[in-house]
């Protein structure tokens, strides 16, 4: 079973949540009363909607793991799942999610989840090579 089975396994039976087909055309999806929230695409990665203001609560946070992919200007945020404590996390962001929606009573955007987004990355200027001179004396 691979991390997204499990996961999409303990969701399925939490109460606020349904499954159905992912709106992006690939995939799984679970869905609470305010819209898609979650989006299952592999058997290692999956797209979960959080509001504008979890995203701004937690940008830092999630910036800093490694399980977790941003796309600038996207609502959605790509977790890869290798072992049980990325599944842990993902469970605890939808959470999250869910009690952002109900409590903000925002209702997920069909913005499109991040599956078919490209991110370019700033490559990095690299340091100025410094060059060595070695005077010697000739014979």
């Amino acid at each position: 079973m691979t991390p997204a089975q499990r996961a999409r396994e303990c969701l399925t039976v939490w109460p606020d949540l349904s499954p159905g087909p992912a709106t992006c055309g690939t995939g799984q999806a679970l869905r609470s009363s305010h819209g898609e929230i979650v989006h299952f695409h592999t058997g290692h990665d999956v797209d979960l909607h959080l509001t504008d203001r979890s995203l701004g609560r937690f940008s830092a946070d999630l910036g800093a793991s490694t399980a977790i992919r941003l796309v600038p200007g996207s609502r959605w945020v790509t977790v890869h799942l290798d072992c049980d404590a990325d599944v842990d996390l993902l469970l605890s962001l939808v959470s999250v999610a869910l009690k952002a929606q109900q409590t903000d009573g925002t209702r997920a955007v069909a913005d499109g989840c991040n599956l078919h987004r490209v991110t370019v990355l700033a490559r990095q200027p690299r340091p100025a090579k410094t060059l060595r001179w070695r005077v010697g004396r000739t014979a």
